[in-house]
């Protein structure tokens, strides 16, 4: 039996409208886009779970923030105020806005990069891969083995194989400029990585002498699920946890978009003041002055409030346990799901709903065509259109383990009846799966295709 779908610790002050279209609507609308979820417009769709980023409700907190945003160029209070709550979860010893997760991602590939150097993390997302491999460098993917198992239930299916990532070192440490992990694990299915496993990891990383960077998108709900999973830290607060997950670390980037809940914003931080001042002077090409860098004064001032209330535990075991609602009530219908649940979405696997489709016929990416047709979902491709790449030293295209459509679940935005339709629209597209034929790539650019590739039906 499925549980109740949780109770939300907040009122909705505030509604949007959403367009009911029809079947032969969505049809139309799909041939307009090129058969990309991407190219619709948000009148065409009925439940956007393309992203959790930036797509969220702020509370009346953020939008009073908003309103005392101090939009001076240099220096102003919004940026102090930000500072102060910065400081307090993450512990770094600087930091800089940047309009951007990807901004963030970009400007520490511009200061540490060359041309085929390795860097190795769990799973690197794509805009991360991407600023990896647009300075010829190579994105090398070490997840455990059970993260590659969408049926395996262990705990901490984000973590590290720590013995590969040795041997890497091992064999291309001269070649390594630093290591990632990226928590939670995006493009594996959203799951968690353990405090053990990053305590893991720096411990090589110490060994070989290289900097740990995190990928510290939803940093809170990682520090929830540690808080849920991972026993030593059950007393423990969340913001208790993340502190000492980042004071594993040398640096980290951040998208503010996901668990700061805002609709723009980021973080590059450093402990190493002369990274610090390299990435400074990057910004100031790239961004904006180091005390706003790409943002206004009232989105520095939004990101503050969303810092904390992000971290707020009656939130987080919302915020899971919405997820987790959604997760058994795909199951329950047939639908395969990668498990167990994550902290921001659910993540059904293509490869085994469409095994008759090969991976270079896009699974993953005929499936969330379906899904949309059928019930006017949008959520997006996580597979080899997304994932897949060529390595630049060898030419050899590395196609990722998982076939995978991600429903991401926006912060405090839909509710059970929402998510009662993308179970029964689900349940309806497992029963003709046979019938979905796979999709080829008429156009599409070098870096990030999934944004605005086309696609034609096999």
């Amino acid at each position: 039996m499925i549980k109740k779908h949780p109770f939300e610790p907040f009122r909705i002050k505030s509604i949007e409208h959403i367009t009911i279209t029809t079947r032969q609507e969505r049809e139309e609308a799909c041939n307009r886009a090129g058969n990309n979820l991407f190219n619709l417009t948000s009148d065409e769709v009925m439940i956007d779970l393309l992203t959790d980023s930036g797509t969220g409700a702020m509370s009346s907190e953020q939008w009073a923030a908003l309103m005392r945003g101090d939009e001076s160029y240099a220096g102003a209070r919004s940026f102090r105020r930000l500072k102060k709550n910065v400081e307090e979860i993450f512990g770094f010893d600087y930091f800089l806005p940047t309009h951007q997760g990807r901004a963030a991602e970009g400007i520490l590939a511009a200061i540490t990069l060359k041309d085929n150097n390795i860097v190795p993390s769990n799973t690197h997302f794509d805009t991360t891969a991407a600023n990896i491999l647009s300075r010829n460098a190579v994105p090398v993917n070490l997840v455990i083995e059970e993260g590659g198992d969408p049926n395996s239930n262990h705990p901490f299916k984000g973590n590290v194989d720590l013995q590969k990532l040795r041997h890497l070192l091992e064999e291309e440490g001269d070649n390594v400029p630093f290591c990632m992990v990226t928590a939670t694990n995006n493009a594996g299915g959203g799951q968690p990585v353990s405090i053990e496993n990053i305590e893991g990891i720096r411990k090589i990383c110490d060994e070989f002498d290289k900097p740990l960077f995190i990928d510290s998108c939803r940093f809170a709900e990682n520090s929830w699920l540690v808080k849920l999973r991972e026993e030593k830290y059950s007393s423990w607060s969340v913001k208790d946890i993340a502190k000492y997950m980042f004071s594993l670390a040398d640096g980290a980037t951040f998208s503010a978009k996901k668990d700061a809940i805002v609709n723009i914003g980021g973080l590059l931080l450093f402990n190493d003041k002369k990274l610090f001042e390299m990435a400074k002077n990057e910004l100031i090409m790239r961004e904006g002055f180091p005390t706003y860098g790409g943002l206004a004064g009232r989105d520095l001032d939004a990101m503050a409030v969303g810092l904390q209330e992000g971290c707020d535990e009656s939130y987080l075991k919302y915020r899971t346990e919405q997820v987790a609602w959604l997760y058994e009530g795909l199951v329950a219908n047939g639908v395969p799901v990668v498990g167990p649940p994550g902290g921001h979405a659910v993540y059904i696997d293509a490869g085994a709903m469409l095994p008759h489709i090969p991976a270079s016929e896009f699974p993953a990416q005929a499936l969330s065509l379906e899904a949309y047709i059928e019930g006017g979902i949008r959520g997006v491709e996580v597979g080899s259109v997304m994932l897949a790449h060529t390595r630049p030293d060898t030419g050899e295209i590395i196609y990722p383990p998982l076939e995978l459509v991600r429903f991401a679940i926006p912060r405090r935005t839909y509710t059970e009846s929402h998510l009662k339709h993308v179970v029964n629209t689900m349940a309806k597209v497992a029963q003709n799966s046979t019938k979905i034929n796979g999709v080829k790539i008429v156009e599409a650019p070098e870096f990030l295709r999934h944004f605005t590739a086309t696609f034609a039906q096999v």
